[in-house]
């Protein structure tokens, strides 16, 4: 019997295109449920992450996988003969695990309060970001990928906040690419792959929801 496979995501969200490009390495075919309302969730969605009451969820022959860098890895162990994200090597996947948990901690907050704050907050927001960046675009040093030559973890775990780069650089005044050219020369060799580009949204339409957002949350 055939695996099935449901996500539950709204398009927006990085976290679940994190899901849909580790679907698409592995050629797995799913039913993606995108039009969540995240100020009313659906009962399926409250049923399937009680806990967080999040997307995006992962849901594989009935059962549910929450927390996206969870679900990328849950993804890799249940399919791991084709495109494995994961070295072999220990060290390499605790350093892929350290900095997928980096994106989260620094990429994420940070880039949210670009769009959400002005002044003084979002300047700080915005160094802040950079010095993240700049870390990474470190990490990624002269390697085509973050584990070096396979496109894998770290890969995923980062590559759709490209989606968001324009937004944040409109919102907060700054040029990505001034600062981190090397970083967006490994995100134009992502979007080369096909798991990569059928899974991000262009980066206008991502602005054009941050414009709505703002005006109807009030952070304009």
């Amino acid at each position: 019997m055939a695996d099935e496979v449901i996500l539950l995501d709204f398009w927006p969200s990085p976290f679940g295109m994190r899901l849909k490009i580790a679907l698409a390495e592995k050629g797995v075919k799913y039913e993606e449920h995108i039009e969540e309302d995240l100020k009313n969730k659906s009962l399926f969605l409250l049923k399937m992450n009680p806990v967080h009451k999040k997307i995006p969820v992962l849901i594989h022959n009935g059962i549910p996988i929450c927390e996206s860098l969870i679900g990328v890895q849950y993804v890799d162990e249940v399919w791991p003969h084709k495109s494995p994200l994961f070295s072999t090597n220990p060290y390499s996947r605790a350093q892929a695990r350290f900095w997928a948990d980096f994106v989260d901690k620094k990429i994420y907050p940070n880039g949210r309060l670009m769009w959400i704050t002005k002044g003084e907050e979002q300047e700080i927001a915005k160094k802040d970001f950079i010095n993240a960046l700049k870390l990474l675009e470190g990490e990624l040093g002269d390697k085509f990928y973050f584990g070096g030559e396979r496109f894998g973890y770290v890969d995923v775990a980062f590559i759709p906040f490209y989606s968001w780069f324009y937004a944040y650089e409109i919102c907060a005044n700054f040029n990505v690419e001034a600062e981190c050219p090397k970083l967006i020369e490994w995100a134009r060799r992502c979007l080369k792959k096909e798991s990569v580009s059928k899974s991000l949204p262009d980066q206008k339409e991502v602005y054009d929801f941050v414009l709505m957002a703002k005006k109807k949350f009030g952070f304009e």
